[in-house]
């Protein structure tokens, strides 16, 4: 199975793709996609560059679902509503390409991938680094997103056994939020 991650944002979104196949992971790639050449008051337009990212990426990596981290709210509601609208650009482009998406909080992403959910950016960083086996540090928008892809190579399935066993999914949907489907 193809996973894609998607760590959303308004001026840089990282994005990782991984293969699992049984429990190993294997890197296929990883980036991001940047809105900082266009003005910063024309959210349509950076929105939409979101979009056709994540549509590329979808493209050309052919990930079979897709993995978004959650908005946490900021002391600055402003920065949360633009983030919001960045990660619903992103949603709606994996959608739009016929993706299931599961959702997890930061906080789940870092306690899967380093252990706790204080870890700093340098050690997703690492962690990631060592889970894939990769060369070199990926980038911090890049590592958080393949930290989403792993996150849900690991725990993907057991929650939507969890969900199925419980009865918590609804029956139109197989997002996942904190654990439950929605």
């Amino acid at each position: 199975m193809r996973i894609l991650g998607i760590d959303p944002g308004l001026q840089t979104t990282g994005f990782g793709v991984v293969d699992m196949a049984g429990h190993a992971l294997t890197y296929v790639a990883s980036g991001t996609i940047t809105t900082t050449h266009l003005d910063r008051g024309n959210l349509p337009a950076r929105l939409k560059v979101l979009f056709d990212g994540i549509a590329e990426v979808k493209a050309r990596y052919q990930p079979d679902c897709a993995a978004v981290e959650i908005v946490f709210v900021n002391v600055n509601p402003q920065a949360t509503l633009l983030l919001g609208q960045a990660r619903g650009a992103c949603v709606t482009a994996l959608v739009a390409c016929d993706l299931a998406v599961a959702e997890y909080t930061a906080l789940q992403m870092k306690k899967a991938i380093a252990g706790h959910g204080k870890a700093a950016k340098g050690q997703v960083q690492e962690m990631v680094k060592r889970l894939l086996k990769l060369p070199g540090l990926p980038g911090k928008d890049a590592a958080d997103a393949l930290g989403l892809a792993i996150t849900h190579a690991h725990a993907g399935a057991a929650m939507a056994r969890i969900a199925e066993a419980t009865g918590t999914a609804r029956k139109t949907s197989g997002m996942f939020k904190g654990g439950r489907t929605y």
